[in-house]
């Protein structure tokens, strides 16, 4: 714009330049002259009005910069501005998947069970509920005073709706398995049972929800407060199709309603006027920055941009610690960051080959100079979880000398050695904290074994559909966070009938020990069935175990209600900003 700007300018010097320099041949002053006069004016008034337009121009880009940056508060409005890594792919409950997405959801939606701010399960839309003596069938009292944002009541067949979606198989849902437990739900999901209405899940009228499971259950009510089992507005989903969930279409029925989802920016949510504990909802809307770049979301926080985020930097951990340990939370998590292996494909088929890379990762190094705050893995459900006796990958104790020498030994009867080394990829998310870990990754490999490790980076959205194809994908860096307090939620995972089984493992008697575990009501012989499956899930290597981790976070001093849990599991409705 500056450039046009003295274009123009220079152009009303041009047309009296020749006079200027060597006078008018008739011997008349320049300056004197009207037209002259009447020339530089114009031009004159032109630079006038572009300097207008320009200066216009630029507060308009400083007023949209300002407008997707800063807190569209009106005065006396408390604004909660939550970092949330990467950009959520979907808010359909029945579809989504991920903790950026399950963050949100928890805000916008509530299921007949929720979390309290220490992450309890507590009473949601349900206000109470009755079991039988063997724990197959539920009874469920809706709240008289839970309604949808629209001021619709929420029945009973609303969420029968919802569950028969999420099984439906054209519904696509990668978490359906979460509600094998019900009756007829696995039958329904594998097509085996094409009429929806044989779920056992039935609408006694609309505020009684009768539900029968194929075998007790002990983290069923944990298990309810999970997205897939939240309830949905029938007539909008019809209504609308996929854009149900745009901010002009949704409806919701949890502590906030979605007003605004600007993609790779924000997403704002305001408190509902029609949910049924909104008295005690101090917050007035709820900002989430989708920052997939932790040293930028350090930035931001730092600058007082958010008020709380939605990770640390690995590499700064020390520096947050000495110079903001006040506002560093850190706190126990359920949640396993592993590597997964295509077995569907070479050269990963090959069980040793899994076993030789699996040894070769030196897990002490990995927590102690890269991902800090964390534990060696050597399992895949968590320690500590509740009812349940770790079980151990079987080279746990040796030195990592021991387990390099021999990870060599199994990947030179794979077919490979220094001489004639591997080439692999290795793909993770997009960010600063998953590069430097691959880095390490790749290089204690190379040390190892001599493999090459090309490293592959990707936009979380596209990721998850990279590794689900199990085309292209040979080694790929995941975590995953239990969905409740129960082992079943990390071993779940791999049944060969789970969406989220991205390794392609499928083992008939781990499925089977699964299904036994589901059924079992002795709590001992449960505990013993689910730990022969992890201990069958281990021998196979389909992955490697990482680390177990921590949940990190940075809060302002002035935010209240965070309470720090095993599922990490915060919602916006117990917080207050008090600035």
């Amino acid at each position: 714009m500056e450039a046009l700007h003295d274009r123009r300018l220079n152009e009303g010097r041009q047309d009296s330049g020749d006079s200027c320099m060597g006078g008018d041949p008739a011997g008349r002053s320049v300056a004197g002259d009207p037209r002259f006069f009447a020339g530089f004016m114009e031009a004159f008034l032109q630079s006038i009005v572009v300097t207008a337009v320009v200066f216009t121009l630029v507060l308009l880009v400083l007023w949209a910069v300002v407008a997707l940056t800063s807190v569209p508060a009106s005065a006396g409005e408390m604004v909660f501005r939550r970092g949330n890594g990467a950009e959520p792919g979907s808010l359909d409950p029945q579809i989504s998947e991920g903790v950026p997405s399950a963050n949100i959801l928890r805000d916008l939606f509530e299921g007949l069970t929720a979390s309290d701010a220490k992450g309890e399960i507590v009473p949601g839309q349900a206000e109470a509920w009755t079991v039988n003596e063997d724990g197959t069938r539920y009874i469920f009292k809706i709240r008289n005073d839970a309604f949808w944002s629209n001021g619709d009541p929420v029945t009973a067949g609303d969420f029968v709706y919802a569950w028969q979606r999420a099984l439906a198989p054209a519904t696509g849902s990668e978490y359906s398995f979460l509600l094998f437990p019900i009756k007829n739900a696995r039958a329904i999901a594998s097509g085996e049972i094409t009429d929806l209405s044989r779920l056992g899940a039935k609408a006694l009228g609309n505020k009684t929800l009768e539900v029968h499971l194929e075998g007790a259950v002990p983290y069923l009510l944990g298990m309810l407060n999970h997205s897939v089992a939240y309830p949905v507005h029938r007539k909008t989903v019809e209504s609308h199709g996929e854009q149900w969930t745009r901010p002009e279409n949704m409806v919701s029925n949890g502590a906030f309603e979605l007003v605004e989802w600007t993609p790779q920016s924000r997403i704002v949510l305001k408190k509902s006027d029609h949910y049924w504990d909104r008295e005690e909802v101090k917050l007035d809307k709820v900002l989430y920055y989708p920052i997939e770049n932790a040293a930028s979301e350090l930035k931001r926080y730092r600058a007082g941009e958010l008020d709380v985020t939605g990770g640390v930097p690995l590499d700064q951990i020390r520096w947050v610690r000495e110079n903001l340990g006040d506002e560093f939370r850190v706190s126990n998590s359920l949640s396993v960051f592993y590597l997964g292996f295509n077995m569907t494909r070479p050269p990963f088929d090959n069980a040793k080959l899994r076993e030789a890379f699996s040894r070769a990762l030196n897990r002490d190094i990995l927590t102690e100079k890269i991902i800090l705050e964390s534990a060696p893995a050597y399992s895949f459900v968590v320690p500590g979880v509740n009812d349940y006796d770790p079980v151990f990958l079987e080279f746990r104790e040796q030195e990592q000398a021991q387990r390099d020498l021999e990870a060599y030994g199994l990947y030179q009867e794979a077919g490979y050695s220094r001489d004639n080394p591997l080439e692999v990829e290795l793909r993770y998310t997009t960010s600063e904290n998953g590069k430097k870990l691959a880095v390490a990754i790749a290089s204690m490999w190379k040390k190892a074994l001599g493999v090459k490790v090309n490293l592959v980076n990707e936009e979380w959205k596209v990721f998850l559909e990279t590794i689900k194809r199990k085309r292209e994908t040979e080694v790929f860096m995941m975590g995953w966070v239990g969905d409740y307090n129960d082992a079943n939620t990390f071993l779940e995972l791999w049944a060969s009938s789970s969406g989220l089984n991205n390794t392609g493992f499928s083992d008939r008697r781990f499925d089977k020990l699964l299904e036994r575990a589901g059924q079992e009501l002795d709590r001992n012989r449960r505990k013993a069935l689910l730990a022969d499956a992890e201990r069958v899930f281990l021998e196979s290597h389909a992955v490697a175990p990482m680390t177990h981790g921590k949940s990190r976070h940075l809060i302002k001093p002035y935010v209240r209600g965070w309470h720090g849990n095993v599922m990490d599991h915060v919602r916006s409705q117990y917080i207050s900003v008090e600035k």
